[in-house]
């Protein structure tokens, strides 16, 4: 009995279908693939490369993003 034979490899990725929606499984795929590209990028860059980037992403982050108004 193997635990991962391609057909029940296959049910499982049905079930997931049905679960989330084709929709939203798209939305994963593209965070994943993003999210390993950024890490190959980082492993890629020297080591000085890394803290100036971070810092760079961190204030372009906190300032893209608008602040609410405190209701009075």
């Amino acid at each position: 009995m193997d635990i991962f034979a391609p057909t029940h490899l296959l049910i499982l990725l049905l079930i997931v279908l049905v679960i989330f929606g084709p929709s939203k499984l798209g939305d994963v795929g593209g965070a994943l693939g993003r999210a390993i590209r950024d890490f190959k990028q980082a492993m890629n860059e020297p080591d000085g490369a890394k803290s100036a980037t971070a810092s760079a992403n961190q204030t372009a982050a906190s300032t893209s993003e608008p602040k609410a108004d405190k209701p009075a």
